[in-house]
């Protein structure tokens, strides 16, 4: 490959990873905001409340108006159940990202 060819080629790779590394971090940002509310979710889901939140909609209870997402039952684990596969994936990416694979780096293993 030509010299002036090579430099062209990087230069894309380097602005495509840029870009790319700019939305993911930004992505991640509205990740790490969102745990809270995970949290909050996996602990509604199945509890007491729940459970009477959705027998409460199931009798007609509720305002026909609300918006009932979580009372689903596939909703919240639908969220949960996703969320916990891109932990899996992000860990996969980052134990074949280039900075790890010659890296005794922790989070590498």
């Amino acid at each position: 490959m030509e010299q002036i060819e090579r430099i062209k080629m990087m230069e894309q790779h380097l602005d495509r990873a840029s870009q790319a590394v700019i939305r993911l971090s930004a992505a991640l940002d509205d990740y790490a905001e969102a745990q809270e509310a995970l949290r909050e979710l996996e602990t509604y889901y199945g509890s007491e409340d729940w459970k009477q939140d959705f027998a409460d909609d199931e009798a007609g209870l509720l305002p026909k108006d609300l918006k009932r997402g979580v009372l689903s039952e596939d909703g919240i684990w639908n969220v949960l159940t996703d969320s916990r596969d891109l932990n899996t994936r992000m860990l996969e990416i980052i134990r074949s990202s280039p900075s790890c694979i010659s890296s005794s780096d922790e989070a590498c293993r």
